[in-house]
C-alpha cells in the first residue's frame, strides 16, 4: 500500500516500505524521471520479502505519485527528499542502492549523514551528470535557449516527449557536485556498470572509482548490458551486491 511522508520542506513523498527482521535495511534510490514502480525497485522489493529484509522505495517530489511537478525539482530537492525518507522511515544504517541519478543522490546522502549508511550499490551511477553530461554536452544554441527561456527539452529513449531540463536543475546541480572535492565513503561500495550503456558510459563509473575514498570498492563491468541493467542476470547481480555490502561491520 502506498503511504505518504511530508518532508520538512512540505513535499509529500509517496513510498512503500516493509519492516523485515534480518540484516540492515535497503533503500532504493531511482533515476531521473523514473519512479518506484520500475523493474529494479520491484525486483528488490520481492528480494527483500524473500529475505525478510527491511526495504524502502519511494518517489522523489515531481516523480511518480509524489507531490509537485518534475520541472519544479532539482538535485538538491531530491536529495532532501531522500534524506527525509531515510530519517523518518528507516532505523539504523541502511544499504543505499542508487540507480543512475540515484547514485548521485546516494553519494549526497552519504556525505551528509554517513552514520546512516552501511554500504552502497551504484547501478550505472551518474554523479554530477547535470554539469558533466548535460551542460557540457549542450550546443551553444541549447545553452543560450536555457539561459534565456529557463527550460529546454532534450530527446530521450525513455520518453517520447523528451526530458524537460531547467536552468534551475543545472545551476542547482553545480552546488551539489561530488567529484570535485575529496569524497570519503567509509563503507563498502559496489559499482555495477554495463559496457553498452550509452546514457551513462563506463568512463563515469571509472572516474567515480578513481575518485572515491572507500576501504572496500569494487567495480563490475557487464559486457553488453545497457543503461536499464534489468536482465535477469543483471538483477541477480544487484541482489548479490546488496548482500556483499550488507555483511560489513
Amino acid at each position: 500500500m502506498t503511504e505518504f511522508l511530508t518532508t520538512p520542506q512540505g513535499r509529500r513523498i509517496a513510498h512503500h516500505r516493509r519492516a523485515g527482521a534480518a540484516g540492515p535495511g535497503v533503500v532504493f534510490l531511482g533515476g531521473f524521471m523514473s519512479d518506484m514502480t520500475g523493474t529494479k525497485a520491484q525486483y528488490l522489493q520481492d528480494w527483500a520479502e524473500r529475505m525478510d529484509r527491511p526495504f524502502l522505495r519511494f518517489d522523489y517530489s515531481g516523480h511518480g505519485q509524489s507531490s509537485g511537478r518534475f520541472e519544479e525539482g532539482c538535485i538538491g530537492d531530491w536529495a532532501e527528499d531522500a534524506m527525509a525518507a531515510i530519517t523518518h522511515l528507516t532505523t539504523g544504517p541502511q544499504v543505499l542502492v542508487g540507480s543512475s541519478m540515484g547514485g548521485w543522490i546516494a553519494l549526497l546522502v552519504a556525505r551528509a549523514m554517513p552514520e546512516r549508511v552501511r554500504g552502497m550499490v551504484g547501478i550505472a551511477p551518474a554523479p554530477d551528470f547535470a554539469e558533466d553530461s548535460m551542460w557540457q554536452g549542450f550546443t551553444a544554441d541549447q545553452r543560450a535557449a536555457l539561459l534565456r527561456d529557463g527550460q529546454i527539452t532534450i530527446p530521450s529513449d525513455y520518453s517520447p516527449q523528451g526530458y524537460p531540463i531547467t536552468r534551475r536543475l543545472i545551476e542547482d546541480g553545480r552546488r551539489h557536485l561530488v567529484l570535485r572535492a575529496p569524497l570519503l565513503l567509509p563503507f563498502p561500495l559496489r559499482i555495477l556498470q554495463g559496457t553498452a550503456d550509452t546514457d551513462v558510459p563506463p568512463a563515469v563509473a571509472l572516474r567515480l572509482m578513481d575518485h572515491a575514498d572507500s576501504p572496500d570498492l569494487h567495480l563490475t563491468l557487464v559486457k553488453g548490458a545497457d543503461h536499464r541493467f534489468s536482465t535477469p542476470q543483471c538483477l541477480a547481480m544487484i541482489a548479490a551486491a546488496v548482500e556483499q555490502v550488507s555483511g560489513a561491520a
